[in-house]
């Protein structure tokens, strides 16, 4: 195979360096057939590029078509997905190694593209609940987001050169900010590969995505305070980049996401007959193979009960021993090879290291078979596992992390124990445990959570569903406190929020109204000679407002109401069981006011509403006696369009209505958000 030098992108264009730079190999053979070099491109000039060609490009988007956007190209990658399988076996990755990477990063642009049904059909967010800030409510608060004017800059490891570009990538991207990919050296090939079909999709606003092949030594020089960095790699470099001068002084987030020391955790309850000693066994051996133990998230710890040490080491053993190492294109191989001969070389040291204070009980660095291959020309290394039978002397385990098929057993008394131990890793990006006793997971779970980004509590009611201890999801949030970072990757709509700015805006209800596009109770309200409900989604505006008849409620309804529903509680029906409640006679059913209120605002011949879509945060303010005359407001609180799913499809949107229930003195009884879906005018 030819030497092929892969091409940056920068400023919309493709750019080969003339320096040919860093030769990248084959983790099989060892052969030389990439080569990667960044000189020649300026940083600078990108970044300004990103800033003022991709940002304005994006932030013209509303998050439901920056959201149509990643779903098409989710769309897209999924039809090339084989061609990247192909390049994927050059880092020794075997098909199910690469689908983690290749078809779980595209997962990724899916789940997210999902989110925009979260956010509003605009190019802000309007985040949690207003704030009255005077006494009768002419003066108001409340928060908005909007997208950083800046560029991420995603500095991503080796390990998942495919699914660490598009998670971080589909967040900026559904945020409406754009990016510069600096993914690591040795598997840049694989990341230029799907990138290039990205840019030829033609999917993305120009500017919106620059990729580094070779090194980006530098680019920090350029950042500034609007900026966002995301580092995912080694604990000592991140820290090395976090203290940059410019991330200082410039106030620019740094998210951090580094390799730790997880564990998992076999709990005391589980037997050898159990099914959950299985489903341990299975877990362990899986996440110290998979990838040849190249992940952020492999389990470098097992936590066992110090009774069943011996039962673990030999059901481990077994498990392990029947692993075939060797070419991932021979159909036995269950585990290639890791990334390179660098990476090979410094597990190899950190073995050597940690084999200073316990023994290896599983797994002979030197001896092993590989099929299909030559061992020393590809970068082969065994699963080794140490026992550390005195894990709070030495101390190495918790503290010496070999980045690759590697881990160690160790012994714990009782829960406590267990609990101590696993913090003794000083921060992890996750830990498992394996139990059936519920008890047991609450006490583990509360003791170790402040030092864990996820825990996973795995026994046989969850396991064939169960996505793993190493697969983190991206709508829960991916990282973890001290080792691990701090930071926080992927996390649904956490982390589209955090690249937007979220700023507080105060003025009237009318004002913040206009400027939200959401009715904020107290604004101004447009009456008009038409019921809203005779309107098309187009039509309808934000305080369209319909005042209807009033009701005097009466001891028959709130009877013919418990006749109907069944719902006969005592203050409702009992006028002798209410001494030392809040009532002072039968009160009206708070459903009876919400459906009378139905009853009074609804114009009831077809029209464009199709129909009730839900009902969000109802609350029943003041009791209703009989009695007491009621009255409504209905006004038209936000609107979102819907996506036609086929061509056949209506055409239509969903209103939010806010139903505003008041007595005979104007106070207000009930007050509720209806949803309803309404019919667009325009059907193309």
């Amino acid at each position: 195979m030819s030497v092929k030098q892969l091409k940056n992108y920068s400023q919309g264009h493709w750019v080969t360096s003339k320096n040919t730079g860093e030769a990248l190999h084959n983790a099989i053979t060892g052969e030389a057939i990439y080569t990667a070099s960044s000189e020649g491109l300026d940083f600078g000039a990108m970044m300004q590029y990103a800033r003022k060609v991709g940002g304005p490009a994006l932030r013209k988007l509303t998050f439901h078509e920056r959201g149509r956007m990643l779903k098409a190209l989710a769309m897209y990658l999924m039809e090339k997905k084989e061609y990247f399988y192909q390049v994927s076996a050059f880092t020794g990755a075997t098909r199910s190694d690469s689908w983690v990477d290749i078809e779980g990063g595209i997962g990724n642009l899916f789940a997210n593209a999902s989110l925009r049904r979260q956010f509003p059909d605009e190019r802000f967010y309007v985040d949690g609940d207003t704030a009255k800030l005077s006494k009768n409510g002419t003066f108001i608060g409340l928060h908005i987001m909007v997208p950083r004017e800046g560029v991420a800059i995603h500095i991503n490891a080796f390990n998942f050169p495919v699914w660490g570009m598009l998670e971080k990538i589909a967040v900026n991207l559904m945020a409406g900010v754009p990016a510069i990919v600096k993914p690591a050296t040795l598997t840049s090939f694989l990341t230029e590969a799907v990138f290039e079909e990205i840019i030829r999709s033609g999917i993305l606003p120009e500017g919106s995505l620059q990729l580094i092949c070779g090194s980006a030594r530098g680019i920090l020089d350029y950042i500034e305070t609007n900026d966002v960095v995301t580092f995912t790699g080694s604990a000592s470099t991140g820290r090395a980049l976090k203290s940059h001068p410019r991330i200082v002084s410039e106030a620019v987030p740094f998210n951090l996401e580094a390799d730790s020391l997880n564990c998992c955790v076999l709990g005391t309850d589980v037997t050898t007959e159990m099914p959950e000693f299985d489903i341990f066994i299975k877990e362990v051996a899986r996440e110290i193979t998979t990838k040849a133990g190249q992940k952020c998230t492999a389990i470098r710890r097992i936590i066992v009960p110090e009774n069943m040490v011996e039962d673990v080491q030999i059901a481990l053993g077994k498990r392990l021993k029947g692993t075939i190492i060797g070419d991932p294109s021979v159909k036995e191989v269950r585990m290639g090879p890791l990334a390179g001969i660098t990476q090979r070389n410094e597990v190899r040291e950190k073995v050597q290291q940690l084999a200073r204070s316990q023994k290896i009980v599983i797994g002979d660095m030197e001896h092993f078979e590989v099929m299909g291959a030559d061992k020393e020309k590809g970068a082969f290394l065994p699963p080794l596992v140490f026992l550390n039978t005195q894990p709070f002397i030495n101390t190495d385990c918790h503290n010496i992390e070999a980045f690759g098929p590697v881990s160690t057993i160790i012994p714990y008394k009782g829960i406590d124990e267990a609990i101590e131990l696993a913090k003794m890793g000083k921060g992890s990006l996750v830990c498992s445990l394996i139990t059936q006793d519920d008890e047991l997971a609450k006490e583990f779970v509360f003791g170790a959570a402040s030092t864990h980004g996820r825990i996973l509590v795995l026994n046989n009611d969850c396991v064939k569903e169960s996505t793993g201890h190493g697969s983190p999801m991206p709508l829960l949030t991916h990282g973890g406190p001290g080792r691990a970072g701090g930071g926080e990757e992927m996390g649904g709509k956490r982390g589209i929020l955090h690249y937007l700015q979220r700023t507080a805006i105060q003025g009237s209800p009318t004002t913040l109204s206009r400027i939200t596009n959401v009715y904020q109770q107290g604004g101004k309200q447009n009456e008009t000679d038409i019921h809203p409900f005779r309107k098309h989604f187009e039509d309808l505006q934000i305080g369209d407002t319909v005042t209807t008849a009033k009701h005097t409620v009466t001891e028959a309804d709130i009877t013919n109401f418990a006749n109907v529903s069944g719902d006969n509680f005592y203050a409702h029906m009992d006028a002798t069981s209410l001494e030392g409640t809040i009532f002072t006679g039968r009160v009206a059913h708070g459903y009876f006011i919400l459906s009378k209120a139905a009853g009074l605002f609804v114009d009831a011949k077809k029209g464009p509403v199709l129909l009730n879509y839900g009902i969000d945060e109802a609350r029943f303010t003041k009791p209703v006696y009989p009695g007491m005359t009621i009255g409504v407001r209905l006004t038209v609180k936000e609107k979102a369009a819907q996506e036609k799913r086929t061509p056949e499809d209506i055409a239509k949107g969903i209103v939010k209505w806010l139903v505003d229930v008041y007595d005979e003195t104007g106070e207000t009884v009930a007050i509720a958000t209806i949803l309803t879906m309404v019919k667009k005018r325009n059907q193309e």
